[in-house]
């Protein structure tokens, strides 16, 4: 592990008090005929399952990277720039261009990150994407072609509950560390940075801890099936519940950072109320705050909410499902579109004056 030697503290106590003492025997002196090194007793090699396990692991370690996240700092004085540390995490290789997938919490906090290969070289990284709705990031290391070492990549849809899995990283800053386990659940839920839920998140048993960040989450075949990204632990530590966003996620999302530096996203064109106000007002769903002038929405004729002449708020429509796909929350639209593109007509529910009305609204693209 680069950077980080780890103190061990061993405390010898001679009992030298009440009775109990300790002579060392006279050089030379055999005292026992016990302390001679045992026969060491045969075995028959490793089971297959041990040998399957380190056949994966010396495969897809050379693509493991240990991250560090660099914050820039002056000084007192404010006269020199210093580098701080502020974060260690895990991530892998995706392809031989030298693209790093990593968690975006890993590098959110820095002003530059550094790359460390498992031959222990370290590299200068630059990010290219980040997607904090996803919990996924993109850096970029100018490494020579033969120490990058891409995972194989495989799907998440037909994981089942059960089956064994591994994980790669650097939990608390040990290296190159393996943890096995099973897939605990499917389908489970976490919040990201933005806020927004990631959805079809993978739970496993497999050790994580902090530093795991940002690793693969392997199937028995070596395959990616995940980018480890939480636990749930009252104590901070390992709990025996990890979550990793599924592979699917990853590779539609991780083209869209390297090719535009962020995830495209089809829009309604309209602004929404925030979620809290709009459970304030008792609604479920997402509230039509702004609709732009010239957008899909404004065309199909979705209305606004906006403030009439008496003074008072006129609520406009609530929108409740896109294509018969329930809408509980902003969050829950934006997954909704987010897989569609540009151009594309969806079916937008809207609940108006207490009725449901469906209405076609032509998706453009979000310029920002």
């Amino acid at each position: 592990m680069s950077g980080f030697r780890p103190k061990f503290f061993f405390v010898f106590v001679l009992g030298l008090l009440g009775g109990i003492g300790l002579t060392a025997p006279a050089t030379g002196q055999r005292t026992d005929r016990g302390a001679e090194p045992r026969t060491v007793s045969p075995r028959s090699g490793l089971t297959a399952e041990e040998r399957s396990v380190t056949s994966l692991f010396e495969e897809a370690s050379p693509s493991v990277v240990y991250i560090t996240s660099i914050a820039l700092r002056r000084d007192f004085y404010r006269l020199n720039v210093m580098e701080i540390p502020r974060g260690t995490g895990s991530g892998f290789i995706w392809d031989d261009d030298g693209h790093v997938v990593t968690n975006y919490h890993v590098i959110r906090d820095g002003n530059r990150a550094e790359v460390t290969l498992a031959d222990q070289t370290s590299w200068p990284a630059t990010v290219v994407g980040v997607a904090p709705e996803k919990d996924l990031a993109v850096l970029r290391i100018d490494a020579p072609r033969e120490k990058l070492r891409p995972l194989r990549i495989g799907e998440s849809g037909d994981l089942l509950v059960g089956q064994s899995v591994l994980a790669i990283g650097n939990p608390f800053g040990f290296d190159q560390t393996l943890t096995t386990g099973i897939i605990s659940a499917l389908g489970r839920e976490i919040d990201s940075m933005a806020g927004v839920p990631i959805r079809d998140v993978i739970q496993t048993d497999a050790a994580i801890n902090p530093g795991n960040s940002g690793g693969p989450l392997l199937d028995s075949a070596g395959r990616l099936i995940g980018v480890n990204a939480a636990i749930v632990s009252p104590s901070g530590g390992y709990a025996g519940v990890g979550f990793a966003i599924p592979v699917d996620t990853v590779n539609w999302v991780v083209p869209e950072l390297i090719a535009f530096g962020r995830i495209r996203r089809p829009v309604l064109g309209i602004d929404l109320v925030s979620d809290h106000a709009a459970r304030r007002l008792g609604l479920e769903g997402a509230l039509v705050g702004t609709v732009y002038r010239g957008s899909g929405a404004d065309e199909a004729g979705i209305r606004p909410t906006y403030r009439g002449r008496s003074g008072r708020w006129v609520l406009g429509d609530l929108i409740v499902a896109v294509e018969g796909q329930p809408v509980r929350s902003s969050g829950e639209l934006r997954l909704l579109l987010e897989r569609r593109s540009a151009g594309d007509s969806v079916r937008v529910t809207v609940d108006r004056d207490g009725g449901d009305v469906d209405l076609s609204v032509r998706l453009g693209e979000d310029q920002r």
